[in-house]
């Protein structure tokens, strides 16, 4: 029987990752102006940092929410940014000195993956409500739970989200292999994700 915990943890934490965010479009990024090993490096330590932010949320998950809803303006500044970064991916010009440094400044792939993973407001959000999902449907999850339950539960977190980004990986090796000039391509997609990200998350704080 408790195996259903990690079957839960695998897909809950899919259809965590499922939706565009950093993560998601660090490895589409890296995959299409590198390869899918290093692409893979950010999945990894990706992974890692979901697990935390569930462990978080489940320990936690009345102050997360109250936090959130009683500090609106971090939720917005957030939004602000990522609109930011994505219009100034939409508007500038690439040129190879710029990918160069660009290449320097983001050597660290784990870095980048637990990095882009741990700072990610929504995604806690998401686990809170998650959780709450989980314990009304007849299986109760808490830190009280048996070491074994929470220990396939996690394990199911950090492969859903491991499988998910090789996923998102392998169809930019597609995309890759379909389309011309890719690195300015691949800023222009990544702005557009980015300005769209920010825009809907805005919209679900006002509206």
């Amino acid at each position: 029987m408790v195996i259903v915990y990690l079957l839960i943890g695998l897909f809950t934490a899919i259809l965590s990752a499922l939706p565009l965010g950093a993560s998601n479009i660090a490895v589409i990024n890296t995959t299409l102006k590198q390869n899918a090993k290093q692409a893979f490096k950010i999945a990894v330590t990706a992974g890692l940092s979901e697990v935390i932010l569930s462990y978080y949320a489940l320990h936690c998950n009345t102050a997360i929410t109250t936090f959130f809803e009683e500090n609106l303006w971090l939720q917005t500044t957030i939004a602000v940014l990522l609109i930011s970064i994505g219009t100034y991916l939409l508007i500038k010009k690439h040129t190879e000195k710029q990918e160069s440094k660009k290449m320097k400044l983001t050597k660290s792939k784990y870095t980048t993956g637990f990095v882009l993973g741990i700072v990610n407001p929504p995604v806690l959000i998401y686990w809170v409500v998650a959780f709450g999902i989980i314990n009304n449907n007849n299986i109760m999850l808490s830190l009280k739970s048996s070491f074994l339950a929470l220990s396939l539960f996690f394990i199911g977190v950090y492969f859903g989200k491991l499988i998910t980004l090789y996923g998102y990986s392998k169809m930019s090796i597609v995309i890759k292999n379909k389309v011309k000039n890719i690195t300015t391509t691949v800023n222009k997609i990544t702005g557009i994700l980015l300005i769209c990200i920010g825009f809907i998350q805005a919209i679900q704080l006002y509206l």
